[in-house]
């Protein structure tokens, strides 16, 4: 029997475009109340008004620990808690390594990796309290092999893997789910599609996702039944070709 997610919390970063912005629409739709969290607040504010909910809008640069803790807090003291966490705010920096830009590759690592570790850590003392509480990270296919193409947006996302499974174990028995949605191509701006048009087409031949189909992907993981894991969550185009 799915799970009821009615009257939830969530927090979801990265909720101003893309991915992010359609979790936030669909666990709303979902009746769960949402924190908005990225560095747009004009983004976030049009993300809120698109949703028939309750939502909080808490802009934040998720590379400064300051902006990442502020919004656990104002999500806390506006909800009184955190249900769910929707860590799903990231950097793509493909090419050659010879090539590329350390100071871009450090930025994309506090994004991608750094950023989730100190959301969680902030998340978990209220999950631990009251014995509840699931976890949902936005990975990629890239985490589940090394993508010649992208080796630093590849290592990146293999971090994520290794955090995801051995955080899992540690805190299963506080009744905390704990997986990752890993998608493949996905038809939105980290990719630079943003024309309609374009991505009908794509998403016709299918070669690619919509954020939608991703955002689907993670509510059906939220409402498995209690006893219920989804760890690893793979999701691609049909013509995808890994």
């Amino acid at each position: 029997m799915s799970q009821d997610l009615r009257g939830k919390v969530a927090l979801v970063t990265g909720a101003g475009s893309g991915i992010g912005r359609a979790m936030a629409r669909a666990v709303a739709a979902e009746g769960m109340r949402v924190a908005l969290v990225g560095r747009s607040a004009d983004r976030l504010t049009a993300v809120a008004d698109e949703i028939e909910g309750e939502t909080l809008v808490a802009p934040a640069d998720l590379t400064r620990p300051d902006d990442l803790n502020r919004a656990v807090a104002e999500t806390i003291a506006r909800f009184g808690g955190i249900d769910v966490l929707l860590p799903n705010a990231g950097l793509y920096i493909p090419g050659e390594v010879a090539e590329g830009d350390p100071d871009a590759w450090d930025e994309l690592i506090a994004i991608n990796v750094s950023s989730v570790f100190r959301l969680v850590r902030c998340v978990l003392p209220g999950m631990i309290q009251r014995k509840q509480g699931h976890i949902i990270v936005t990975s990629s296919i890239s985490g589940h092999q090394a993508i010649h193409l992208e080796p630093i947006y590849s290592a990146s996302k293999h971090a994520i893997q290794s955090f995801v499974h051995g955080l899992r174990r540690q805190v299963a028995r506080y009744n905390i789910r704990v997986g990752e949605v890993s998608p493949g191509v996905v038809l939105n701006e980290l990719w630079g599609y943003r024309d309609p048009a374009a991505i009908a087409d794509k998403v016709e031949a299918h070669e690619g996702l919509r954020s939608e189909d991703v955002a689907e992907a993670v509510v059906f993981m939220l409402s498995r039944p209690a006893h219920v894991t989804i760890r690893d969550l793979v999701i691609l185009p049909q013509n995808e070709d890994v």
